[in-house]
């Protein structure tokens, strides 16, 4: 059932997806993607050798950034009058990307087929003002990993589900001597810190914005920056947090000098790998917690698509490369560092099988997912709150004074 499926889903959308008449002899594409979190280089490379070998006739040039870098490296090219024909884009940027028209309304090629087998709440990853802007690939949230030795060391019996439970059992674990820090974010001043304050924000409940204007000041959105700054000022997070993106907070998990740390699904598999890890086995994750009365769980939506950009010269063969790396048989088969964005994936033993915890945690995670603000104007609010973070921590300001100035500041 699942490979005829996806022979019909993919072949619907390779039939549905061809904006120009004819495909071109050894046409060359440039197709930018990041070099962190999620599939990993060597991933994107082997799917792409798959598909240049169904489609000989099409080459693809392979250019990988940090996720830093990418946002800019798009706009860049743009601007150039060439560079990328398919770029890899986040759930953040798909309103700046229509209303500067970065990338290409590809509605008409999104088959009926495609929008029932893929989860509903992939699609928001792509959509701006109704309209789709490429196909969702990357669906992945936050989670709370935690080392289980450390947690059984410390006469824990099950992992926390509020966050204040979370600091409780890091003190526990802190006054046993069992680790100096036990938690790990990566609250650098990136957007990284940004998804970790999402999180927060979704578990009190709080709004970006309303009407329109900042509200992160108040409620939800000060209730979460004040627990990132006591949790910091406690002791009980790494302070080096202040400076950690996610490949830093695995690092410091694998080694065993986390008891607790947020990430990305990618991070299950990595730190089970004996080869680099020296928890393996001994990983354990959950969805990120709830607040008490408010929320049972939190997550942000850090899902990421791809879409063919208004510069390309060939968006036929585009259009037809995102179609395979977005393919159902292409996700199954690349299950392990990132999630499928297909609804029946999921029932798939060759999918879930040796992650079967991390499928249950996708399950409530996933569901639970919370935007940061669709906004055109995401990168100059992304910024100020990013600021806000950095001067909370560092107590250059009171949360209440930073995110005052960041809602000033944020262009809304």
């Amino acid at each position: 059932m699942l490979k005829s499926l996806n022979k019909t889903l993919l072949g619907a959308a390779l039939i549905g997806a061809s904006f120009a008449p004819h495909a071109f002899a050894e046409t060359t594409i440039n197709a930018l993607f990041m070099a962190q979190a999620a599939y990993s280089e060597a991933d994107v490379r082997a799917m792409t050798d798959a598909f240049s070998k169904a489609n000989p006739d099409v080459k693809v040039n392979l250019e990988f950034v940090p996720y830093e870098g990418l946002h800019d490296k798009t706009v860049l090219a743009q601007g150039s009058g060439g560079g990328y024909d398919v770029v890899l884009f986040d759930v953040i940027w798909p309103a700046e990307y229509a209303t500067n028209k970065v990338l290409v309304d590809i509605s008409s090629h999104i088959t009926d087929d495609m929008k029932k087998g893929v989860l509903p709440g992939a699609w928001t990853t792509v959509q701006y003002d109704g309209k789709y802007y490429g196909m969702p690939w990357i669906l992945d949230t936050k989670y709370l990993f935690y080392n289980k030795e450390i947690l059984e060391k410390a006469g824990i019996k099950a992992p926390p589900k509020t966050w204040d439970e979370l600091t409780e059992q890091a003190k526990t674990i802190k006054d046993k001597g069992l680790l100096a820090t036990p938690i790990a974010w990566s609250w650098a001043q990136a957007e990284a810190a940004i998804c970790d304050y999402t999180t927060l924000v979704s578990a009190y409940k709080g709004d970006f914005l309303k009407d329109g204007k900042p509200d992160f000041q108040n409620g939800g959105g000060l209730d979460a920056l004040n627990y990132m700054v006591s949790s910091y000022k406690s002791g009980l997070t790494n302070p080096n947090s202040k400076e950690f993106l996610e490949e830093d907070v695995r690092k410091v998990f694998e080694n065993g000098d986390a008891a607790f740390a947020l990430n990305w699904t990618y991070m299950y598999n990595m730190a089970n790998d004996p080869k680099d890890s020296k928890v393996a086995g001994k990983v354990g994750v959950v969805p990120a917690p709830g607040v008490a009365g408010k929320s049972e769980a939190s997550a942000v939506n850090g899902s990421m698509g791809l879409g063919v950009t208004t510069a390309s010269k060939h968006p036929d063969e585009a259009w037809k490369y995102i179609a395979f790396m977005t393919s159902q048989a292409t996700q199954n088969q690349y299950a392990k560092l990132s999630l499928p964005i297909w609804a029946s994936s999921y029932d798939d033993p060759a999918v879930t099988k040796g992650q079967e915890e991390m499928i249950a945690a996708a399950k409530v995670g996933l569901a639970a997912m919370y935007p940061r603000p669709t906004t055109p104007k995401y990168q100059e609010l992304s910024t100020a709150l990013q600021q806000a973070i950095q001067e909370s921590l560092l107590g250059q300001s009171s949360p209440e004074d930073a995110l005052k100035s960041a809602a000033e500041n944020s262009g809304l």
